[in-house]
């Protein structure tokens, strides 16, 4: 499951996109928005749909021993997807819930399906910005889960400086791997350096 930019009058090393396919992306990848606080998928649920954040945050998170772990935060150009419960029909162990207002482009792999046998031409330019992605995804998992929580924290500082002004605390904290009173912690610390 890929995004494909329907306002992009130009895709690069595709040329124009003609009418047919402006309104057949639009048709297989329709945009809709979901108010704040509207669970995308629930965990136990098989995920049919992935999600192309155009404004907004979704957040991604699971219950482990009856608290609520965030695992990731989704904002504008981001792809909030369970992969592993489309790809093989398993149900989600995580719950994926709107923190904000949030406008989605809606991808959904059998219209995705169609609409590549329809135009071969966006299979292979899809495929290889969703390897892209994902390659760039793995190898910011891996240098996150490398951080102290201190050093996690300035990564939000320093590269999603919104989040903290978008999302509560406690999410944030959850996030980082820590409890809040330890994120209150690092916050001072950080303030008084």
């Amino acid at each position: 499951m890929t995004t494909i930019n329907v306002s992009q009058v130009q895709i690069p090393g595709l040329g124009s996109l003609s009418e047919e396919e402006s309104r057949a992306i639009e048709q297989a990848f329709p945009v809709k928005t979901f108010n704040k606080g509207t669970h995308l998928l629930k965990a136990g649920q098989v995920a049919r749909e992935g999600y192309s954040v155009r404004q907004g945050c979704i957040r991604r998170y699971a219950i482990v021993d009856g608290e609520e772990i965030t695992t990731d935060f989704y904002t504008e150009g981001h792809t909030a997807a369970d992969f592993n419960s489309i790809a093989n029909q398993a149900p989600s162990r995580h719950f994926f819930v709107c923190v904000e207002k949030t406008t989605v482009t809606v991808n959904n792999a059998e219209k995705e399906a169609a609409f590549y046998k329809k135009f071969p031409r966006f299979e292979t330019m899809c495929r290889m910005e969703f390897e892209r992605m994902m390659g760039e995804k793995a190898d910011k998992v891996e240098a996150f889960a490398q951080k102290s929580p201190e050093e996690r924290y300035m990564y939000l500082l320093e590269e999603r400086p919104d989040l903290l002004s978008r999302v509560p605390q406690y999410q944030i904290a959850s996030y980082l791997g820590v409890k809040p009173e330890t994120l209150s912690r690092i916050r001072k610390r950080i303030t008084i350096k």
